[in-house]
């Protein structure tokens, strides 16, 4: 019986696609052009020196958003000054098209085998909005979610994964927690929480080794 086992979800990257992946979503909601947006990330990084960048330290993550924040802004002829802005005007018409296809087939086999299911997210309301969630597919599948919107704890504060373990109420060893940022996977190890490092590009790897963990 595994409902004594508990997969543990990031939000964004790894329930939902990339803003990467989704640049003809965005498009149509913005009403832009298709094709406008090129830049691809750790999908291309030919098409995003910005990116390289980022991934040799020269600048943050952080930076990085906040550029493109800015940029896809501009280009509707508005001033963003936050990220929160983009993903909800990016991505919010269109729930459905965000959910990542790996993500509702992993969610869905691991709720038929019994397994509790959270969300341990630093930004899920901020980012996307309360709306957004509520409307989000499989998102009543789960059993907690921990959001840094309100508890003000960010991964990888070793309290945010001690809040969602005790949440989910069974022990860290019976969870396996999946996250695609490596400052996150750090942040598990120090508090012994399984983890699965999750390569955005190569999303159903990520979700058959962290299932496998969990007996399935």
């Amino acid at each position: 019986m595994t409902g004594d086992r508990a997969l543990i979800l990031d939000f964004g990257g790894v329930v939902t696609r990339t803003l990467f992946e989704t640049h003809d979503v965005t498009e149509r909601a913005l009403g832009l052009a298709a094709g406008t947006l090129t830049w691809r990330g750790p999908f291309d990084t030919t098409t995003d020196p910005l990116w390289v960048s980022m991934q040799n330290r020269e600048i943050t993550e952080r930076d990085y958003w906040m550029t493109r924040t800015a940029e896809v802004g501009r280009l509707v002829g508005e001033d963003w000054t936050d990220m929160k802005t983009f993903v909800q005007r990016a991505r919010g018409a269109d729930a459905d098209l965000v959910l990542r296809p790996e993500a509702a087939d992993a969610i869905t086999r691991a709720k038929a085998a019994g397994l509790r299911l959270a969300i341990l997210s630093n930004e899920l309301d901020l980012f996307y909005g309360v709306e957004f969630r509520k409307r989000f597919p499989l998102i009543d599948l789960f059993d907690v979610i921990v959001d840094a919107t309100y508890t003000k704890i960010l991964k990888p504060d070793p309290r945010a994964y001690e809040q969602v373990i005790a949440e989910v109420r069974l022990p860290r060893e019976a969870c396996v927690f999946v996250d695609d940022q490596l400052k996150n996977i750090e942040g598990a190890d120090v508090v012994k929480l399984p983890n699965v490092h999750f390569d955005v590009t190569r999303p159903a790897d990520g979700y058959a080794r962290a299932l496998s963990m969990l007996g399935l």
